[in-house]
């Protein structure tokens, strides 16, 4: 895909973020947020500084730009990224309601790297009964009573 200038700039600010990350003590990862032309946040992966196996660069940069625009609906940003992200990455990317994400290196090139996440794609294809972690469900009405207050919860807002 061709993208314009401004565009290979965003996508500059993730690697070069990438790339400075390394030296300050981070993964090989930068994420920059982006909405209306205009970067609302950008991060590198912490996982070892932070202690925070969840501190991807993609994550950082997703709380960042919520909590700067004060909202959880990202639906109207586009995240950059130096690489192809994980599946938590992906998923929160879903959650957040972001609807494009333009990438540079891709998860094969990561997996080279060390930064393997093909266990985790082929985990999630099998039922929960399948998975190498075990998945007890136990308390079922009690935990499905938690959902019938939100069902009848007047003050709800839903993501």
């Amino acid at each position: 895909m061709e993208l314009n200038r401004s565009e290979k700039d965003f996508l500059m600010q993730a690697i070069e973020t990438a790339s400075a990350n390394i030296s300050d003590g981070g993964g090989p990862f930068g994420a920059v947020v982006v909405m209306e032309g205009k970067v609302i946040s950008r991060s590198g992966n912490r996982v070892i500084s932070e202690h925070d196996p969840t501190a991807h660069a993609e994550l950082l940069a997703i709380r960042m730009a919520a909590a700067a625009l004060g909202t959880h609906d990202l639906s109207d940003c586009v995240i950059y990224s130096s690489c192809e992200p994980c599946p938590m990455c992906l998923g929160a990317i879903y959650w957040s309601g972001i609807r494009r994400v333009v990438y540079a290196s891709d998860r094969y090139r990561a997996a080279s790297a060390g930064f393997n996440d093909e266990m985790i794609y082929s985990e999630l294809a099998l039922d929960s009964g399948s998975r190498s972690i075990a998945m007890d469900r136990a308390l079922t009405d009690e935990g499905d009573r938690v959902f019938s207050l939100w069902d009848n919860y007047p003050g709800k807002i839903l993501y």
